[in-house]
This record gives structure tokens, sequence and C-alpha cells, in this order.
């Protein structure tokens, strides 16, 4: 990239001298005089056109130089566009397969943190069963309710789309 930028500026540079050197060669060399009348003027304009047939066919080279190089600059500049746009993709691409990496980390630890907490619920539920009969006994209700229904978040992916799912312990 500061490569293309560097050939752009060096283009730049380069029609400005050829610029430069056609205004050096454009100069009117005609002197005229205020009482000079206006045919004096043409015939003095056409002799100089007939003396510089040679500068002329210049002028038009250093015209078609400047052409060719501006023909290139836009060049360089559609590239230069081009690869930016390319830059901003990966960059773009690169930002996304960090953060899925960032949220693999959370969904394997969300995952984790379920499993452990079914665990728990499971142990609830099974001190729930040894302690319900004498608990209804005493206070003539359940010591627990509610435990047929409870779910964990869980995080799966088929490649492309996670889902977070709710299962029942």
């Amino acid at each position: 990239m500061e490569q293309t930028q560097a050939e752009i500026a060096a283009l730049n540079s380069q029609i400005q001298a050829l610029l430069e050197e056609r205004a050096a060669l454009t100069i009117n060399n005609v002197i005229s005089g205020e009482n000079d009348s206006p045919q004096a003027m043409v015939e003095a304009y056409r002799r100089q056109a007939r003396e510089n047939a040679q500068l002329s066919v210049e002028l038009q080279g250093i015209d078609a130089a400047i052409a060719a190089l501006e023909g290139k600059i836009k060049q360089k500049q559609g590239k230069l566009v081009r690869w930016q746009g390319e830059s901003k993709q990966l960059i773009q691409q690169q930002q996304l397969e960090e953060a899925k990496e960032v949220a693999q980390v959370h969904a394997q630890r969300i995952n984790q943190l379920a499993s452990e907490l079914a665990a728990e619920v499971r142990f609830l539920k099974t001190c729930a069963n040894q302690l319900s009969p004498m608990y209804w006994q005493i206070y003539y209700k359940p010591f627990i309710t509610g435990l047929k229904t409870i779910s964990v978040p869980y995080v799966r992916s088929d490649g492309e789309v996670w889902t977070i799912v709710n299962r029942i312990v």
C-alpha cells in the first residue's frame, strides 16, 4: 500500500514537472505594442505559429504524456481502493474469529456451570425425596415444590449457529 502511494506521488510530481515545462514553452514571445493594429497582431501570432511548428508538436507530446500519466494514477488509485477494501474485510474476519474464540470460552464455562448446577439439583431432588414423607407427616405440606420443571441453560452449535437451550434436570 505504501509503495502504491509512493508511486502515485512520483507520478504526480512527474505530471507537475511536465506542466511546468509546458508552461515554459508556451510563454508568448510575441511582442506587440499598444499601437499595433488588430491585423498586425494577428499576423504576428500567425508568423509565430509558422516558425514554431516543432514547438506545437512538442506541446502535443507533453499533453499526451500528461494524459497517460493521469491514466496510470487512476489505475493505481483504483488498485489502492481495492486493496483497502480487501484489507478491511480481512481485519473484520480476524476480529470475528477473535470474538468467536472469546464466546467459545464463555459457552464452555456456561456448559460447565450448567453441568455442576444439574448435579446439585439432582442431589437436592434426592434429599427432597428422602425428607418429603417425614415433612408431610410433621408439617402437612411438601418440603420442596417445582423440582420436576427445573432446567439449566446449555449452549450448543451446529458449526455456524449457536443455540442456547434449556435442559430439564
